[in-house]
Formats: structure tokens, C-alpha cells, sequence
């Protein structure tokens, strides 16, 4: 008899093995976070992701986009000017990832705890 992976009953919803992969990218939640706090241009969203260079921000911020949980609009001014803020879509997905963060806040120390010392242990 065949074993069910664990996984299954998550990802036989549509658009969840999507959630995770958005998600597991580097950038998007610190973007996502850094949105929830109101509209931002890219120098600030820049200054809010400290260690994110210019491409992999405007990546991450189109393929926010694309899946709909960031908007982007031009100002017709000179010079050009550009703001990012969460659609509601994306601002309904920050409240699950508010939670995460504080959750990591709580238990990181935990989960880093036994990595050091099998660290310690490969040497």
C-alpha cells in the first residue's frame, strides 16, 4: 500500500504550492512587510531591505505583481515617479505573515539552537 505524503492535503488546494513558492523567496515577505506599512518608492523600499540589490528588488516586486498582490503606478511627472503599495490581496496575505513574524521572533533562538550544535559537532 502507498504511503500519502504529508503534503498532499495542502497542495491539492489551487494556487497553494504557488503560495509557498512566492513566499520562499528571499525578498517577498520583507517587501510584502515593508508595504503593509503604506505606499513606498523604490529608494525606500531599498533603505526598508537592507542587503537587496536594485534587480533583485524589481524581480521580486514584478512577480508581486504579477500574482496580484502588488500594484504599481506611474505619476506622469518629470522626473518619473513611481510608488508600490499591496493590492487587498496583498494585504490580506499580511496578516497570516504578521503572525509568522512574530512567531519567529518567539521560537527563532529555538530552531537555531540545535543547527549551531550540529554545527559545533561537524568540526
Amino acid at each position: 500500500m502507498a504511503r500519502r505524503s504529508v503534503a498532499t492535503p495542502f497542495l491539492k488546494f489551487p494556487g497553494s504550492a504557488l503560495v509557498i513558492a512566492i513566499l520562499a523567496d528571499k525578498w517577498s515577505i520583507p517587501a510584502v512587510h515593508s508595504l503593509a506599512r503604506g505606499a513606498k518608492r523604490m529608494g525606500v523600499l531599498r533603505r526598508d531591505m537592507p542587503g537587496v540589490s536594485q534587480k533583485m528588488l524589481t524581480q521580486t516586486l514584478r512577480r508581486l505583481e504579477k500574482h496580484g498582490l502588488v500594484e504599481r503606478t506611474v505619476f506622469p511627472v518629470v522626473p518619473l515617479r513611481v510608488e508600490y503599495r499591496l493590492t487587498p490581496l496583498g494585504e490580506s496575505i499580511n496578516e497570516p505573515l504578521a503572525h509568522l513574524c512574530e512567531w519567529a521572533k518567539r521560537h527563532g533562538t529555538a530552531l537555531e539552537r540545535p543547527l549551531s550544535a550540529a554545527e559545533r559537532a561537524d568540526r
